[in-house]
């Protein structure tokens, strides 16, 4: 029980900001990580919440380990949280660390809508995530 607590404590130093001057090695390292069209896809996604890997590799159609390493590509840059669930892992925004990570989060979650993919990202995820729908995550094979 107790590596379990570590674990918990581990995962929420990792996503704790501190207020710090972040200079232009972090936005040249935000920049990179938005520089993919996956994971600019993957953040959009991100925009409307919380949402757990199976969601987001049905949505976006593509293998679960490609996913997988955006979304840790995103992580060590510090634009999303992972939390695990049982079997689970559900990824969220983090709170921006500075104005320009809000400012180009929020340009992604209002601009970017009117681009295809990302219409038909949104429209997939609809369909394949119903609120209230319980069964949205497959039951792990064993």
């Amino acid at each position: 029980m107790e590596h379990i607590r570590t674990y918990e404590y581990s995962l929420i130093m990792a996503t704790t900001t501190t207020p710090r001057r972040f200079g232009v090695k972090h936005a040249a390292q935000t920049f990179r990580a938005m520089a993919d069209p996956t994971r600019l896809r993957l953040l959009h996604l991100l925009t409307r919440g919380e949402r757990c890997v199976c969601e987001l590799v049905d949505t976006v159609d593509q293998p679960q380990p490609t996913v997988s390493r955006h979304l840790a590509y995103l992580r060590r840059a510090g634009l999303v949280a992972a939390r695990k669930d049982g079997l689970w892992v559900h990824y969220r925004l983090t709170e921006p660390h500075d104005e320009l990570q809000r400012r180009l989060l929020d340009c992604i979650g209002c601009c970017f809508g009117d681009l295809s993919p990302f219409n038909r990202d949104m429209s997939r995820l609809a369909k394949c995530c119903r609120p209230g729908d319980q069964t949205t995550c497959a039951e792990p094979t064993r």
